[in-house]
């Protein structure tokens, strides 16, 4: 009798610790943001900012096979301001920068897959050489498949700009011309190097954004501030499909803001 005793105790403490354990996990999950900038063939392991056609093709492929729930960016935030309950394996796309290889390599293996993303172009830059070209963005975004967002009206970190008149230019004339060249309200902002402070935050938030999004604000940023998206820089190193699993999984976040304790 008194073994059994202790038996039920100990199932009951193990039952207990991972029951909480479990809990603590859930409470780490953030959903996925994945950001990605150029896509082109000379991608090397060592560039951060350059993922290769194949590499971003098998990605893309292993998310649909995988039955990731792809969403467009704004309907993640719209459900986290709202404090709804996220779909399983919910997970959102972004480039950054509008690089004419999203174009070239990445909006059709979008349509193969029909999965949506949000791209973020600045808006001095577009029709340069190596950035789209207006017709490209009106192209893109007839499809539905892309989504278009201000990575404000130049490249320069916001955090660096003194005057509050050149500031409010940054954040408010982005969102005017893409509006105006678009003929759609544009929600979504992120934040030139992903770096900004809470001055540039209010800033985005009067504007009329709905969203925006950094990288690594850090763990003093809450996980449901939908001003301070977190999101995840995919290399190519993710080409490695276990990477890019554990990437994509909603607990890398967690991963990230703890190694260096």
């Amino acid at each position: 009798m008194f073994k059994r005793k202790r038996l039920v105790t100990f199932l009951v403490i193990i039952f207990i610790l991972g029951f909480l354990g479990i809990n603590y996990l859930k409470q780490q999950y953030v959903v996925p943001i994945i950001m990605y900038h150029s896509v082109r063939p000379d991608a090397a392991p060592g560039n951060r900012l350059v993922v290769s056609p194949e590499t971003f093709e098998r990605q893309m492929r292993f998310l649909k096979e995988h039955r990731y729930k792809v969403l467009p960016l704004e309907s993640i935030a719209s459900l986290i301001g709202a404090k709804k309950r996220i779909p399983p394996r919910a997970l959102a796309i972004t480039f950054d920068d509008g690089y004419k290889d999203n174009y070239i390599y990445v909006f059709p293996i979008l349509k193969k897959y029909s999965l949506p993303a949000t791209v973020f172009v600045i808006v001095e830059e577009v029709g340069r050489a190596d950035r789209l070209s207006w017709d490209e963005i009106k192209e893109m975004q007839d499809t539905s498949i892309i989504t278009f967002g201000s990575h404000a009206v130049g490249p320069e970190p916001l955090v660096n700009i003194k005057s509050a008149q050149d500031l409010k230019r940054q954040i408010f004339d982005s969102k005017r011309i893409l509006e105006e060249k678009l003929g759609r309200k544009i929600y979504a902002f992120s934040y030139p190097e992903g770096r900004f402070n809470d001055r540039i935050k209010q800033l985005v938030k009067a504007c009329g954004y709905k969203l925006a999004v950094a990288t690594n604000p850090g763990k003093k940023f809450a996980n449901e501030d939908i001003f301070a998206l977190k999101r995840l820089r995919i290399s190519e190193n993710a080409g490695n499909l276990f990477i890019f699993w554990v990437e994509t999984s909603g607990y890398y976040n967690f991963i990230r803001e703890h190694r260096h304790k």
